[in-house]
């Protein structure tokens, strides 16, 4: 923990004494306490119960006594000098035991291509966000090559079987195979020496790691080695066929499950080592192959069987997602049966959407099995400003006070990050907090925090956004559905759940306190990220005027709006994101690059980085889904596509023809498979002036 200090805040660390105590806590939840020794050099001293409590500690003293602020947008450390003493001890208890963060998909979605000085920042920015259980999942193909050579799988059988890097948090979950592989040896060395040192580093700080384990899923080469094992092939998932998906499921009561999977978690902690928590998904979006509540018990008994043979004290953590997700298959039966199939308390659920679809309330809280209240938020890791504050600021001490609740902590579990910063530092605060915040102030002083200084308008921005944007309220999903970030059509949805006059607003105030606040980071990150939400709901406008002019055949009016929208908007908006770096294609898409060791391998990393954010799949399977605002994405790809569909309709209008979708999807599919191959390299390095473009557009668009 000192260490992550030094890191932090260099030489000034010095003024800061950290211990870590774990009698504090007396075998219950974390406990940190702060206070200013008489007369001594430092300025304040953080005792924690764990390393982790510790470094809460440390940012709960930056935060609230000296205006700091970090995120993964940046950081905003200006310390005051002298340090700040304390007037009186202060004594923080977290409510629960756990504080949980990562979701399986952000793997992919998020960490595909980093390297250790990302990784270490991240688990630094973990730790000081109290943190104590997460999954280390990095280099498990690699022990699992290993297992299935052992068996007697060549490798081509294996090769069949891996998915690319960008796509394998769902091979891991037995959605996806094949698909953007096979992994190049190179690949399995990096992530094992990667693992070594993400496990290594959350362990100094106290943290809980989840190691990976057998969730029943093998590849076909199994049935050749082993022709006599029960094994079925599950159905397709989402719109893969089964060339890339369907993949086989051992039967519970066959003797390889218990042998391979004992196996492969033996293999995983002789490399490793174990925190005894294991994660496994068997049925994450796929329907299982019976209903019986007997079948349901003896796989997840199956599976926990397979833990316990490589590791007696082993505990299961698993995904809730299922239970939501196929309401109409997983009865209150079926739950009950799957949960009691593994010992009560030796499961924790994760109840990954409980800020809009919380399963405990339905599920007696998960029939006695412990369970970790999460705030999903975020999907396919898009962008566009979301949150759902008063779900959030409510929900978890709903859940503490349910009848015989069994729930043990909090979770952060978007499936990608970088996105949303304010939504994020609230959940952490909350995760300690005893009862909910004051959303209006709370949200004032973060703003000074995150600017390093208190300005009224950014302040009056930040209560509009929190009030609009960030306080979706009912069943919230957010997936960016605007039009400018999907497939256009004559059916397009642009309903907002906010009053689109908020964000304008919000906008024009952030520009005002410009000149003040200029020369923060965080501050040029929140202007890009605001001017883009108002370019956004622009764009619905204007696909809404496209839209009325050609079903009222006004020529001059579609010509006029497509025209603003082609030629002015989004190369207007794509080189407002230029000039960021967080919101560059490039930089996505070099950072795949990097991992590479030849040619080859960066082609086939960039073709895997381009899919997931386009077609995410051959031929758009699950097309847009991990859409993103990038600069050289809006301009060649989203740009390009609306350029298409006006012509059509310009087309269709002068040839008094009617549109016709489905032709029109087959010519702008060329269009998006040509962007995934069109081998141009993007600038990873920003370029032009972020107040400047934002100014302009704002005098051009501002309603």
């Amino acid at each position: 923990v000192r260490a992550l200090a030094r890191r932090l805040l260099g030489p000034r660390a010095a003024a800061v004494s950290l211990s870590v105590d774990p009698a504090l806590a007396a075998g219950g939840p974390d406990i940190y306490r702060l206070w200013s020794p008489p007369g001594a050099a430092e300025a304040v001293a953080v005792t924690g119960s764990s390393g982790v409590a510790a470094a809460a500690g440390l940012y709960r003293y930056l935060r609230d006594f000296c205006g700091c602020h970090l995120s993964w947008s940046g950081a905003q450390l200006r310390l005051p000098d002298p340090l700040p003493r304390l007037q009186a001890e202060i004594r923080a208890a977290a409510p629960g035991r756990y504080r949980y963060y990562q979701n399986v998909c952000a793997q992919s979605y998020s960490f595909a291509w980093w390297d250790w000085a990302r990784w270490e920042r991240e688990i630094d920015w973990m730790a000081l966000s109290g943190i104590n259980l997460a999954p280390a999942f990095a280099g498990q193909e690699a022990v699992w090559q290993r297992v299935y050579r052992n068996l007697g799988l060549n490798q081509s059988e294996i090769d069949k079987y891996f998915t690319g890097p960008a796509f394998l948090a769902w091979n891991r979950m037995g959605n996806l195979r094949r698909w953007a592989g096979p992994l190049p040896p190179t690949w399995h060395l990096k992530q094992l020496y990667l693992q070594y040192r993400i496990v290594e580093r959350m362990r100094s700080l106290g943290m809980t790691t989840v190691l990976p384990a057998f969730a029943g899923h093998v590849p076909q080469g199994i049935l050749r080695v082993f022709p006599r094992v029960n094994a079925t092939r599950l159905g397709h998932w989402s719109h893969f066929d089964c060339s890339y998906s369907c993949i086989y499921l051992l039967d519970p009561e066959d003797p390889m499950f218990q042998v391979i999977g004992t196996l492969f978690l033996k293999e995983l902690i002789k490399e490793f080592g174990t925190d005894h928590v294991y994660s496994a998904d068997t049925f994450n979006e796929m329907t299982p192959l019976s209903s019986d509540p007997a079948y349901l018990s003896r796989v997840s008994s199956a599976v926990f069987s397979s833990m316990t043979g490589a590791d007696p004290k082993a505990v299961w953590l698993m995904q809730g997602w299922l239970f939501q997700h196929q309401p109409d298959f997983w009865q209150p039966a079926q739950v009950r049966a799957l949960l009691h199939g593994v010992p009560l308390g030796r499961m924790i659920v994760l109840d990954l959407f409980a800020e809009s679809k919380p399963v405990y309330q339905w599920t007696e809280s998960f029939y006695g099995q412990p369970f970790i209240w999460c705030m999903l938020h975020n999907f396919g890791g898009n962008h566009g400003l979301f949150g759902t504050v008063e779900a959030i600021n409510h929900g978890p001490f709903a859940a503490r006070r349910f009848p015989n609740s069994t729930m043990v902590g909090t979770g952060l579990v978007p499936e990608g990050i970088e996105q949303n910063d304010m939504v994020y530092e609230l959940m952490n605060e909350l995760g300690w907090r005893q009862e909910p915040l004051d959303l209006p102030s709370w949200v004032t002083r973060y703003a000074e925090r995150r600017y390093g200084a208190a300005n009224a308008a950014a302040a009056g921005a930040w209560r509009l956004l929190l009030r609009s944007v960030y306080n979706c309220t009912g069943v919230c999903v957010n997936h960016n559905r605007s039009p400018l970030v999907r497939r256009p059509s004559l059916h397009m949805d642009t309903e907002l759940w906010y009053n689109a006059s908020d964000v304008y607003e919000a906008w024009r105030l952030l520009l005002s306190a410009g000149a003040e606040l200029g020369s923060s980071p965080t501050f040029l990150y929140d202007l890009v990220d605001v001017t883009r939400q108002a370019a956004q709901q622009l764009v619905g406008d204007y696909y809404l005027s496209i839209r009325q002019a050609f079903q009222s055949h006004a020529l001059p009016q579609l010509l006029t709006a497509g025209g603003v929208l082609v030629y002015d908007l989004l190369p207007e908006l794509d080189s407002l994101l230029s000039s960021h770096s967080l919101f560059l294609l490039g930089r996505w898409l070099e950072s795949a690059r990097a991992v590479a060791t030849s040619d080859r391998e960066a082609e086939q990393y960039e073709l895997n980085a381009r899919n997931q954010v386009t077609l995410w799949g051959p031929s758009g399977n699950i097309l847009d889904y991990a859409n993103k605002q990038l600069g050289g994405l809006v301009l060649d790809y989203y740009a390009v596509r609306w350029s298409l569909f006006v012509s059509v309709l310009v087309e269709s209008l002068n040839a008094g023809r009617p549109f016709h979708q489905d032709q029109f999807n087959q010519a702008v599919f060329q269009v998006e498979r040509g962007f995934i191959y069109n081998k141009k390299r993007y600038p990873a390095v920003p370029a032009g002036d972020t107040m400047e473009i934002s100014r302009k557009l704002f005098l051009k668009y501002y309603p």
